[in-house]
Order: C-alpha cells, then structure tokens, then sequence
C-alpha cells in the first residue's frame, strides 16, 4: 500500500497516537522486531509480559503499512474453508491452525478490554455476503465445513440477509458472531502502547539496514545505530524493503482500495447494516463494506490506485455503492486509500525458520486474527524454546515463482472487472 497516508480514513480518526523514538546509539536485548504491525506488535507485547528485553524497529511510524489500510474485519479463520486448509497441510496441522484461528477475534478483543485500546470495537459478527445466487453455493459449502468443525455460523437466506444489510443486492449470507470490526490503525497502535507500557523499546522511523549473524544471535544495523539480539523477528509481511544480508521471502503482492462517505444520517443507519456486522461478498474480484463509529460507510474492492488505470478503480466506487444502496446514489466518497496484501500461493500464512528467528508472511488479506496470533506466538516459541507453540510448523524455505507476473494478473483482473461491474 502505497498512497498519501493523509487520505486514509484511519489516519484521520485515529484516537491512539503513541510516539517512539528514533533508535540511535548501539543496543542490546533478548528480542529484536523488525516492524510495527500486527504481528511485529503483537510479538513485542507479548514477550514484554514474559519478561524479556525487546526492541522493535519500524522504518516509518507504527501501522504505516498494511495494519493501517487495513478494511477492519476482525474475522475467524482464513480465507480457506477448513477442509481446503486440511488439504494443504495436512489434517493434523489443518485442524490445529483452524481451532487456533477460530479462536482469534477473541484474543483480539480481549487485548482491545485488557489495555483499553481506542479502537472502536464492535462485536457484531460479520457476513460473508453471496453476490450473486450462485455465490449460495460456495457459502453453503463454507457452511457445511465450519459447522463440522464446531464454528457457530448461521446460513441465511436472502431475505434475511437483506434485513441485515439493508442491501436487496445480496442472495444470501453466512453470519459468523465470532467476529467483528474495529478501527485497523488504532487497534496496531494500541498494541504498540501497550507493548512500551510493559516494558518494550519501540523505535519509529528507523529502518533495518543490515542483518547478520553475531556469535549466537544478531546484529541489525540502523542509519543512525545498531542492535545486538539473541532472537530475531521479522515481520514485515508485505512491506518488506530491501536489507543487506537478509532475502525477504516471496509473496504475491495484492492490492486492496477504500473510500468512505461522510457520517450517515440516523433514518439511513436505521436501515443500513443495523446491526453493524461488516460485510464482504462472494465475488471472485471481492468487495468489502462496513460501519466506522461515527456512521461512515466504507466500501473498498481489490486494486491499487497508484497506476494510470486506477481512475477505473476509483469510478466503480460510487456505482458499486449505489448498487448496494440506491438511497445512497448521490452521496460522495471521501478519503480514498490504498493498501498491499501479502499472498502466498496457497492462501496460507508461512513461518521461515531463521535458527534464532523467525520470519511470518503471506495472510492473504487477513491480517487482524492472524497477525495477532501468530506475532504472540512466535515470541513464545522463541522465548520457551518450544516451535510447538507455533500455529503452523516452520518452513525452511519458501518461493513463489512469477510472483511479479502474478500480482499484475490481479490488478489487471481487477481493473478490467471495475470497468465493465455495476453499470
């Protein structure tokens, strides 16, 4: 993600704003984290209340990257149904991350009470919304499998749906009252207090510029200072910059937009999303929207607008939000923004084994849950020395070929789906 932070809708309504220092100087601790998302944050907060020292580097300022542009679902599970999950790692492994992951908006909230994070929290449930009736299909196959595994998820019909979203462009949706929404920027900044607050060094604007190796741990270097660590994290998912002596992993960079209307007048909240669940759909190029605390609707689609074709981007916005709300035809989007989803191949997060560290990537757009979890429990595993506790086994490599000719076969798909969609 890559557009002016300034029109981000969660960088202006933003109620945790908590100022780190440059890193300057040399420095020791037992762990150093190389960025300030979700899981950088969540890491650092987590090996804080186990006692340890931390140190955690951000290149630009806590939630710069995609945990700021984020759209704000703080869903269970992944985008995988659980038996395509079980299929590509197994069932033993399978099962355990899809438990694990069914339990992640919990622990979100439960963070957001415990430290008093600003964040806007609902916990409304969301509702995977069909686009189409043959979007039925998949929600029942989805249905079907996270029943079977325990998940209280509820099938609604269309008329039902409708009621929920206030929409008559769905045909159906699966409600799932695990989940929910919060405000994306304030939720990584408050992990980010809380984390200082237990005793974590948080460092904004300073990039690693170099890693190595250093008797049994690590030194990373800064422009203006230097780290020494005996564990490393690395958790800049889709952000990652260029660093002597360390090769990111490869992801399939996508992209995802937003835009947000000015607050709604109560007689239309009364009728839109009354429940405030947050929505997304079926559609192969998917579509998100939801409430903020003060009435804003958001409403965002995959693509980038960053390129010369974004202005089709940027035109489907109000056709699509016209279609799922004809009273809102004539009202004007605001503060349009962009942000990078960092997919893997398989639509499932990796762990690489550094031996002493940890590198996690690749939540395909669900960063909120996941992030969180696995940014706890890598710090955990690190520090116990046990990689028991890590939600999926580590990998010791990892590479995506043609991950630039795949990400441009998305944003091609997605511009070309934008031009002709809602008209």
């Amino acid at each position: 993600m890559t557009s002016d932070l300034a029109s981000c809708l969660w960088h202006q309504t933003c109620q945790e704003n908590p100022a780190f220092p440059e890193l300057t100087g040399e420095a020791q601790a037992d762990l150093v984290v190389i960025g300030g998302g979700y899981t950088g944050c969540a890491a650092a907060l987590k090996a804080a209340e186990m006692g340890a020292s931390v140190r955690l580097i951000e290149a630009d300022a806590i939630g710069c990257g995609g945990s700021g542009r984020n759209v704000g679902l703080a869903n269970a599970g992944l985008w995988l149904p659980p038996e395509d999950i079980n299929a590509a790692l197994g069932p033993e492994t399978g099962s355990r991350l899809s438990e694990l992951l069914a339990g992640a908006p919990a622990m979100v909230f439960s963070l957001i009470e415990k430290h008093a994070i600003q964040c806007e929290p609902e916990r409304s449930g969301t509702l995977h919304c069909a686009h189409a009736p043959g979007g039925l299909k998949d929600l029942q196959r989805r249905h079907a499998q996270l029943r079977a595994i325990g998940a209280p998820v509820e099938l609604l019909p269309r008329e039902e749906a409708i009621q929920r979203t206030g929409s008559e462009a769905v045909h159906g949706a699966l409600f799932d009252p695990r989940a929910g929404t919060i405000q994306p920027l304030a939720y990584v900044r408050g992990l980010a207090r809380a984390a200082a607050s237990a005793g974590a060094q948080l460092h904004s604007g300073t990039p690693a510029t170099g890693i190595s190796r250093s008797g049994s741990g690590w030194q990373v270097a800064t422009p203006k200072g230097s780290l020494r660590a005996r564990h490393l994290i690395m958790a800049t998912n889709a952000y990652a910059r260029g660093i002597t002596g360390y090769d990111a992993p490869q992801v399939i960079p996508v992209h995802y937009f937003q835009a947000a209307t000015d607050p709604l007048p109560a007689p239309l909240l009364e009728k839109i999303l009354p429940g405030k669940e947050g929505c997304w759909d079926t559609a192969l190029i998917m579509s998100s929207w939801r409430l903020d605390q003060a009435g804003r609707l958001v409403i965002g689609g995959m693509g980038a607008l960053n390129h010369f074709g974004s202005t089709l981007h940027r035109s489907w916005l109000p056709r699509k939000l016209a279609a799922l709300y004809p009273d809102l035809k004539e009202t004007e989007l605001k503060s349009h923004w962009h942000g990078r989803i960092a997919m893997t191949t398989e639509h499932l997060p990796k762990i690489l084994d550094l031996h002493g560290g940890f590198a996690c990537f690749g939540y395909s757009g669900r960063g909120i849950g996941p992030g969180t979890l696995f940014g706890t429990a890598m710090a955990e595993a690190l520090l116990s020395g046990g990689q028991s506790r890590l939600p999926v086994p580590p990998a010791q490599d990892h590479a995506i070929p043609f991950a630039g000719l795949r990400s441009a076969y998305y944003e091609t798909g997605a511009t070309l789906t934008h031009l002709i969609s809602d008209r």
